[in-house]
């Protein structure tokens, strides 16, 4: 009786119902946010999450707020709510670092086999955008498509320009069942040095999305990384639509050597 007088004088509080609310959905992120990642890494025994009142005795917060958290996590597809056995982990992303220039079977071997799936490979014209960042100044690149799939599932599609003396032999290469970057090494026997990179979000376009066998307008993470030799020629620009639901970008970040005072 007491609850429902609090909550009747609540209602009667102008914008209180709606603070309580933003309160109970800013507490249901919170948890979220520290939850995904120990479902991602794992750390759950037998991936059952604990129960609704351990999670909201662990976190302090409402019973109402521990369920809009599960809530978010599986309507990222992550977790799965099983009648009788509770709230399972179904979901996994894998792990690409950004502190080391690998290539993206190199960065998964030890979680399955990337196979490549070419979609178009050949010799085309530069867009004058791609001439420039490869500093080509005339003539052609080799232009290479894949679909990449991590143990069968479709993860990545790649789009690749390399500059033509280094991607004109890749075309008569085992391109299904090797990175480029190992191709660049191994057989023409030319050292990598580094790469720039760029990564934002994007929800998936009709083609991409039928593509990558995901929803029309999920989160995709747009990669352009230019890779260069260890002499500092551009020879590798790509432009990669990786399903957000299946990889997750991480690195070690420091403050050694800069000169910016903290704020």
């Amino acid at each position: 009786m007491q609850a429902g007088q609090e909550l009747a004088g609540t209602a009667r509080r102008p914008g209180a119902l709606a603070d309580a609310r933003r309160r109970r959905a800013d507490r249901a992120r919170q948890v979220a946010d520290i939850l995904r990642p120990e479902v991602l890494h794992d750390a759950f025994a037998g991936g059952v999450l604990p129960g609704e009142a351990e999670l909201a005795k662990e976190f302090g917060a409402s019973r109402n707020a521990i369920r809009d958290a599960l809530d978010i996590l599986r309507a990222e597809g992550l977790v799965v709510r099983v009648q009788g056995a509770g709230t399972m982990v179904v979901g996994r992303k894998y792990p690409h670092g950004l502190d080391r220039l690998l290539g993206l079977a190199e960065t998964l071997r030890e979680h399955g086999e990337v196979v490549n799936e070419i979609r178009t490979a050949g010799i085309v014209a530069p867009p004058a955008a791609v001439a420039a960042k490869l500093e080509v100044k005339a003539g052609s690149v080799v232009y290479i498509e894949r679909l990449r799939r991590l143990n069968g599932l479709p993860l990545s599609l790649d789009l690749t320009y390399l500059v033509a003396d280094i991607g004109g032999p890749m075309l008569t290469e085992d391109l299904e069942h090797n990175d480029i970057f190992a191709l660049i090494e191994r057989r023409a026997g030319l050292r990598l040095g580094r790469a720039s990179i760029t990564v934002e979000a994007i929800g998936a376009d009709p083609h991409s999305a039928a593509v990558l066998e995901a929803p029309l307008g999920a989160a995709v993470l747009m990669v352009e990384r230019l890779t260069r030799l260890a002499d500092g020629r551009p020879v590798d620009l790509e432009y990669i639509r990786i399903r957000g639901d299946r990889l997750v970008l991480r690195g070690e970040l420091s403050r050694t050597g800069t000169d910016r005072a903290p704020r």
